[in-house]
């Protein structure tokens, strides 16, 4: 039992890993708390769904789609959304506050493009579906694949992010961006740039968690909790923390759903949540100020 609900936490812990680095990309580099991030995540759900069921398009192949697709309309966001609240911002503290509220109203957009186009029934499709073996113990195939998949978009992000001039460029101005574009870089570009890899992110883990979890248009405020919560635990803007949390908020999702009640999986993520507050406010990587 105990070798089925770690492996099963870490399949599912692969695909929130994803979703809570790109928020934390979007938070720690252009400062804006995305609360639309939840319905980026379904929408790149539906969108794998419509790609795979009417365009015959298996969901591995539609992620060259879907993510490219994702990237190009999180910086048009950014563009014509975000940049004018960051241009009259005085400080951080001022554009955290107008990003809230612009992701906010922007969820709700998505949300109702969402329910016109598909209502409010649940999805789901029959992909990979067959049974694998792992360490004696059955599992979907889908499930390991989206966590191959998963794995190596972390490990590429990783290497991206610092042994790239990019990426070092991202880090730069996460740590400082007054400091950076004192030595020339692009502090404008870089956080458009992060804010829009950080929604390809997000859209990636939406279409590896629609192979093998059943989703609706109106789900996505749950999924942006979580990546709040998992972003908190591990500390801000700390892209090693965000997978340590995510894996260990699918670990206690998957015990309280296997031994308690599967009702009850909410409320162990926020109580959660919660004790990391109490405890641990500065997250798991975080660091006192």
């Amino acid at each position: 039992m105990l070798t089925v609900i770690v492996v099963t936490s870490l399949l599912l812990g692969s695909a929130y890993a994803l979703m809570a680095m790109g928020l934390t990309i979007q938070y720690g580099v252009a400062r804006i708390l995305n609360l639309s991030t939840g319905e980026t995540l379904v929408g790149a759900a539906f969108a794998s769904f419509w790609l795979f069921t009417v365009a015959k398009l298996s969901p591995l192949l539609s992620l060259f789609v879907i993510t490219p697709a994702a990237f190009v309309l999180n910086w048009l966001i950014y563009r014509y959304l975000l940049t004018p609240l960051v241009r009259r911002a005085k400080n951080r503290g001022m554009l955290e506050a107008d990003s809230i509220l612009a992701t906010f109203g922007l969820l709700f957009v998505i949300q109702g493009l969402m329910l016109a186009g598909f209502g409010g029934n649940y999805y789901s499709y029959s992909f990979l579906d067959q049974p694998i073996n792992l360490l004696g113990h059955p599992f979907g195939l889908n499930r390991a694949v989206a966590f191959a998949v998963a794995a190596a978009v972390a490990l590429g992000l990783y290497l991206g992010l610092n042994r790239t001039r990019q990426g070092m460029a991202i880090r730069a101005v996460a740590a400082d961006p007054v400091a950076a574009g004192l030595v020339a870089i692009d502090v404008p570009r870089a956080a458009a740039f992060a804010f829009a890899l950080g929604g390809a992110l997000t859209a990636c883990g939406g279409s590896l968690l629609s192979m093998f979890l059943t989703f609706n248009a109106s789900m996505g405020v749950v999924f942006t909790m979580k990546a709040l919560i998992v972003v908190i635990m591990g500390g801000v803007g700390d892209i090693r923390g965000a997978v340590i949390a995510a894996l260990l908020l699918a670990l206690v999702e998957t015990l309280v759903a296997s031994l308690v009640d599967p009702g009850l999986t909410l409320a162990a993520t926020y109580l959660l949540f919660v004790l990391t507050l109490l405890f641990r406010p500065q997250g798991i990587m975080g660091k006192h100020a």
